[in-house]
């Protein structure tokens, strides 16, 4: 099933259409107010939504019930966001799974689209933007068949479409763009002089 046709409606506020089973979620997150707040937003979208507390909770629940999405916080106490893919991969490859970054973590969070990751969102994220970010994650980097011969995103070609995603977000400030990526405002600008890295 393409779960990504049954996540949303147009506009991409909208609340998602009821399949005829719903998709299941895992929210992991050590922020009590953030698990709730999300579990409740998804439910109201539709969707089989569970949250677990960190690394053990979440395993326990991905073998009893393995979900189709995940939404992972990075950092965690204990076994962090990268372990817990790595184990949620491990227990059924077919799972989607999003992580949730900090600021300043661009490296880890390519670390984590390498382990299988579909994706990454920094913080704040709500219901919507995980959903989008789903949406538009339709095929996992490390099994997407591109037009150059079907290697996967190079870590660079993954940093530049994530700087172009934010200043995107900053409607093109620089220096906005740069304190929300941990980075000094003129290695920002070098970054943007170079050309775009091939894939």
């Amino acid at each position: 099933m393409d779960i990504a046709v049954n996540l949303m409606t147009t506009p991409a506020t909208a609340a998602v259409r009821p399949a005829a089973t719903a998709a299941s979620i895992l929210i992991v997150d050590d922020d009590a107010n953030l698990r709730t707040r999300l579990q409740r937003a998804f439910s109201q979208r539709g969707l089989e939504a569970r949250a677990a507390a960190g690394f053990a909770e979440a395993v326990e629940e991905a073998r009893r019930d393995s979900p189709e999405l995940a939404v992972i916080d990075l950092r965690m106490p204990g076994r962090g966001g990268l372990e817990l893919l790595r184990e949620l991969k491990a227990i059924d490859p077919t799972t989607r799974c999003l992580v949730l970054t900090g600021f300043g973590s661009l490296a880890t969070a390519v670390e984590a689209m390498r382990l299988g990751a579909d994706g990454y969102l920094q913080k704040p994220a709500d219901a919507d933007d995980i959903l989008q970010a789903f949406t538009r994650a339709e095929h996992p980097p490390l099994t997407h068949l591109d037009d150059d011969g079907g290697r996967a995103p190079s870590p660079d070609r993954v940093k530049w479409e994530h700087i172009q995603r934010v200043l995107g977000e900053t409607g093109g400030n620089i220096s906005a763009a740069a304190r929300r990526m941990g980075m000094h405002r003129r290695t920002l600008q070098r970054i943007l002089h170079k050309h775009p890295p091939s894939r």
